[in-house]
């Protein structure tokens, strides 16, 4: 059995984007959504009333995660789930900071709060497969940050045990080559922890090229967003959309899409 897991940073509705503001893309990004049909995908960057805007649009699907200042309030990093196929088995959310479970805590350089949000799920009708999916957005300003709050996420990954299918996902604004990356791929440690997730992009043949646009497309350089899975799952493919949908890109960001599988 295959699942198809995707991420996609949405471009929050409040940034002055003239023609490409949210009220003009919310369809392409349904439509993107439907193309690929994700049994579990996460976004960043969403708004409680793009969330449920685009849930209208996408009623198979529900959500879970809470924004960033706690409860409904600023962005959320929600990861949507096909109805049919999952059920939430646990969800939760921390901070990426040193005080983890205060909303809204900041640590190190980071320029704003940053969250977590993580959900266990059961395959529907096949109650020994279950999935853990973590969705995060780093700090776009504090490498320190984005390192330390990478080593809280694997820590809490750690927690729920390395024998569990795992997935973690979502935008580390941060190139292949700076150090949260190599982090995550094992080539480093930071403060003695080291990672033994698989990057999905280790699949391809070539270089994924770049996955942030700001709306012009192109895919010179490398990318921001990444799925990574543990050991009990594969990566049997993945795939940086850079197509248009109605004419229009559906956001500053292509949505990245991998089919995982459990590990023979």
């Amino acid at each position: 059995m295959t699942w198809t897991v995707m991420t996609f940073n949405l471009r929050n509705s409040g940034a002055k984007d003239g023609d490409n503001a949210w009220p003009n893309r919310i369809s392409a990004v349904a439509e993107t959504i439907r193309t690929h049909a994700p049994g579990l995908f996460g976004i960043q960057e969403g708004f409680l009333h793009m969330l449920e805007e685009l849930n209208a649009l996408l009623p198979d699907y529900a959500w879970i995660g809470e924004g960033r200042g706690g409860g409904t309030e600023d962005e959320h990093c929600a990861i949507f789930y096909r109805k049919a196929d999952f059920e939430v088995l646990e969800q939760g959310q921390f901070w990426l900071s040193e005080t983890p479970e205060m909303a809204r805590s900041i640590s190190w350089d980071s320029s704003l709060p940053r969250i977590c949000t993580w959900g266990r799920f059961r395959e529907i009708g096949a109650p020994e497969r279950e999935i853990t999916v973590y969705n995060t957005h780093l700090d776009h300003i504090g490498e320190r940050a984005r390192e330390q709050g990478m080593r809280l996420v694997l820590r809490s990954m750690a927690r729920e045990g390395q024998e569990r299918p795992a997935v973690l996902m979502g935008d580390f604004n941060a190139e292949p080559g700076d150090r949260v990356i190599r982090f995550l791929r094992g080539q480093t440690d930071i403060d003695g922890d080291r990672s033994v997730l698989t990057d999905a992009y280790s699949v391809l043949n070539e270089a994924p090229g770049r996955t942030f646009h700001d709306f012009r497309g192109g895919m010179e350089g490398g990318p921001i967003d990444y799925i990574f899975v543990n050991a009990p799952l594969t990566v049997t493919a993945v795939q940086v959309d850079r197509g248009l949908t109605d004419g229009r890109y559906p956001s500053d960001h292509y949505p990245v899409v991998a089919r995982i599988e459990p590990r023979a």
